[in-house]
């Protein structure tokens, strides 16, 4: 599944906030785009019919691979969106 997202206050050494915040918000991007793939693969089939167990189970890693690589990329620019709204500057 796609990495969890984890809480500020479990991390045991302190981290750059900035680092925390982009890596929680890249994340967050990235299950929204996992979530849109499957929207997209459910309604349209794009990659397949995903008929059997071993054919959805792949289906839905691939979907959760490329979301994740495509929010590495800097996706739809939600992450960038998310950082500007919580920074007190504009993000880079």
């Amino acid at each position: 599944m796609i990495q969890e997202v984890r809480s500020v206050a479990a991390e045991s050494k302190p981290a750059d906030p900035p680092a925390r915040l982009r890596e929680a918000a890249a994340q967050f991007e990235a299950l929204l785009l996992a979530q849109l793939l499957k929207a997209m693969r459910e309604d349209r089939g794009w990659m397949g019919t995903g008929d059997d167990q071993a054919s959805a189970s792949m289906m839905e890693l691939a979907e959760e691979h490329l979301a994740e690589v495509m929010a590495s990329q800097g996706g739809l620019g939600l992450a960038r969106l998310i950082l500007e709204g919580l920074a007190s500057e504009p993000v880079k």
